[in-house]
């Protein structure tokens, strides 16, 4: 079993470079390394800062309680190693060989950005994840929760030619319903396996799908839910969080709007504007 859990000399695992007195079971992911900090200086203390590949890590208080900022990289392949090794450091015993029979169930957040790809969603806005549609590969290794929404889009997918292997996830309903307030918008995330054609941008390389955004934009269930926005890491969280048992949710600062071809003007000032407001929220 050596090479199922792979720890360090340290006894810390073998990607994030952590050990479990280094984690709080409170963590805020971020995409960028470079974000952490401006997580981190709104803690009240910092008792632990840990660099190992893209993976930084901050670890200190909020008041009396104990919070980490980790940086994820991009993509859901890096959201499986966070969330396995985040699970296994929180839950494994006996020698890192078995899960706790009582695990942890923790809290994760997601503060990242994205594109949107509905005309009325504003640039600088800020976006709940209410659900997301994953087109990345977790999907088909995982046993993800089959709902009925999970046979509307596929069903959607299917009648505009996209022939898509797809999953739908939600996140944890207790943390959205604290984030029911009037200046976040919600929506339905579509996250790729990639940032330039999987996304409907430009490439010197063919594609399939050259009116991907147009078809995507496009869908309505029955009850007329729509893809919001696309990014790369929020189904990965859903998914992986709810098979595991932690309490998930991702927000999502929106930098473009695909359909108006707009990009943010200070994308660090919105950034800072989106990590405050959840602050107020959480603290």
């Amino acid at each position: 079993m050596k090479t199922h859990w792979i720890f360090n000399e340290d006894q810390s695992i073998y990607h994030l470079g952590l050990r479990s007195d280094q984690v709080a079971d409170f963590v805020f992911t971020v995409g960028d390394p470079g974000r952490v900090p401006m997580i981190s200086r709104l803690f009240d203390t910092i008792e632990t800062k840990i660099g190992s590949r893209e993976f930084v890590t901050h670890t200190g208080s909020i008041g009396l309680k104990r919070v980490s900022v980790l940086s994820t990289g991009i993509g859901t392949d890096n959201m499986d190693i966070v969330l396995n090794e985040l699970d296994a450091l929180w839950n494994l015993e006996r020698n890192f060989m078995e899960r706790r029979k009582q695990p942890v169930s923790a809290t994760i957040i997601r503060l990242g950005t994205t594109g949107a790809i509905q005309p009325d969603l504003e640039v600088d806005s800020i976006l709940i994840s209410e659900a997301a549609i994953g087109l990345d590969a977790l999907g088909s290794f995982y046993k993800m929760k089959e709902n009925i929404q999970s046979d509307y889009w596929k069903e959607q997918f299917s009648k505009h030619g996209l022939k898509f292997h797809l999953y739908f996830t939600t996140p944890d309903q207790s943390l959205l319903n604290r984030f029911n307030v009037s200046n976040f918008s919600k929506g339905i995330c579509l996250t790729s396996p990639g940032f330039y054609i999987p996304q409907g941008r430009s490439s010197f390389a063919d594609s399939f799908y050259p009116n991907l955004l147009n078809l995507l934009s496009d869908m309505r269930t029955f009850d007329q839910k729509r893809i919001s926005n696309i990014e790369m890491e929020t189904s990965g969280l859903y998914g992986l969080g709810n098979l595991l048992g932690h309490q998930c949710l991702s927000v999502n600062a929106i930098l473009a709007n695909r359909c108006n071809d707009q990009f943010s003007k200070n994308p660090e000032h919105t950034i800072q504007k989106m990590i405050e407001k959840v602050f107020d929220i959480l603290f």
